[in-house]
């Protein structure tokens, strides 16, 4: 397991690879965001977008589940108090692979807490022409190492 003192400012996590359906598109918009340009073919191409595109609520679940099996899973998460920033920069597209990573930003250890440590992280997904099409600033809480003694 990984403790907040694992960590350093700089390091980038892989977090692995998501390729996403047009079924699953339809399927997560019905359910959570049914704007015609998720749901329905016909109706996109008349749309800003010109076609079926991913809501960015899913691809921000598709994110925060790669970062879960990809990193947090294996650490002292001890939760985290929301977003800073969640940007949705490009549409994602029915058959686009994307590509997750996690940067550690900054590291701060808690006054009131000693026990905790405080990291923000910029999260990205990226396409597979290498565009960016989600970009996030985290604050995550990490347990520290038990100190000895």
């Amino acid at each position: 397991m990984l403790f907040f003192e694992d960590f350093q400012v700089g390091q980038t996590i892989e977090l692995g690879n998501y390729t996403i359906t047009k079924e699953e598109i339809i399927e997560f918009a019905l359910k959570y965001d049914p704007q015609p340009f998720h749901i329905d073919e016909e109706k996109a191409k008349d749309s800003f977008f010109g076609t079926l595109v991913a809501s960015g609520w899913q691809t921000a679940g598709l994110y925060m589940r790669m970062l879960v099996e990809g990193l947090l899973n294996n650490t002292v998460s001890m939760g985290s108090p929301g977003l800073e920033e969640l940007r949705w920069l490009k549409p994602v597209l029915p058959g686009d692979t994307l590509r997750v990573r996690f940067t550690v930003v900054e590291m701060t250890t808690s006054r009131s807490r000693p026990n905790m440590g405080i990291l923000k992280g910029k999260g990205e997904a990226l396409n597979q022409n290498g565009e960016t099409v989600l970009s996030l600033t985290s604050i995550g809480f990490f347990g520290r190492k038990p100190q000895q003694g």
